[in-house]
């Protein structure tokens, strides 16, 4: 069984999909989601306290900041934008695919756990998730 998880993003930040993805398993298996992006990433994280998701996303702003930063100018990708190198090294970083075990039609996820596209560009994208269930 396989599908596409079409996600509109805003910017940078954590679009949790959670929903969309437990609306289509279905039966008994390994789940396994990939995004098509080389600047943005899939994470499980908590998903009842949204300061979680601020945390996260400045952790990493701070981190990686955007090739204007002077800490920044060995870069060389600049020509996309001072927020692309940046992307790329945040999505080396951070896993571009997640496996789920699926019981009965139910994701095995922990109680506080939701399933987040985490965008590291600033301008709106159209990400394309690959889901996969064996």
């Amino acid at each position: 069984m396989q599908t596409r998880f079409d996600i509109p993003t805003t910017g940078t930040g954590l679009y949790e999909f959670t929903a969309e993805v437990t609306r289509w398993v279905q039966g008994t298996g390994l789940l396994t989601l990939f995004i098509q992006h080389t600047s943005a990433s899939l994470v499980i994280q908590e998903n009842a306290d949204p300061e979680v998701q601020t945390d996260l996303q400045n952790y990493f702003a701070r981190l990686v900041p955007p090739t204007t930063d002077p800490s920044m100018a060995y870069l060389t990708h600049t020509y996309e934008g001072s927020d692309d190198m940046p992307a790329h090294i945040k999505a080396a970083m951070l896993p571009t695919h997640l496996s789920i075990p699926v019981i009965n039609g139910t994701l095995a996820l922990g109680t506080w756990q939701g399933i987040y596209l985490f965008e590291h560009r600033d301008r709106p994208h159209q990400r394309k998730v690959i889901g996969y269930l064996a």
